[in-house]
């Protein structure tokens, strides 16, 4: 990912437990060596792509000595963070994808749950 684009991701807050995807292009063959119709990987469930940025996870009450409603609090939220980590290679289902269009660059906003498989390559993080 070059500069640039790094620079231009780091407005966008990715909120609870989404993920920003970014889609990896596909091969127009199949695998015989068959050329693909436009849009025929589009349609398909599975998907896969690279985390550009993940949201803080799901958030957990804090233990409480009054019955204040979680709104009137001023203390900081915590939160279970996700399993997904910028950087990993995800598998996804597609039907509970979001696509979005940012900087002329196409990508999805995934829920966790919707997340089936992560490649991470620690490698990327030394």
């Amino acid at each position: 990912m070059s500069k640039v684009n790094e620079n231009k991701l780091d407005k966008l807050l990715v909120v609870g437990d989404r993920v920003l995807i970014k889609p990896k292009t596909m091969s127009n063959r199949s695998k015989g060596g068959l050329f693909l119709p436009p849009g025929y990987k589009e349609k398909e469930e599975i998907r896969m792509g690279y985390v550009m940025k993940c949201g803080p996870g799901y958030p957990i009450p804090l233990p409480s000595e009054n019955d204040k409603e979680p709104w009137e609090s001023k203390e900081k939220t915590n939160y279970v963070a996700l399993q997904a980590q910028e950087g990993d290679l995800a598998i996804f289902m597609q039907k509970g994808a979001i696509e979005i269009v940012y900087n002329n660059e196409k990508y999805f906003i995934v829920p966790q749950h919707s997340i089936l498989l992560l490649e991470r390559d620690e490698k990327l993080f030394d």
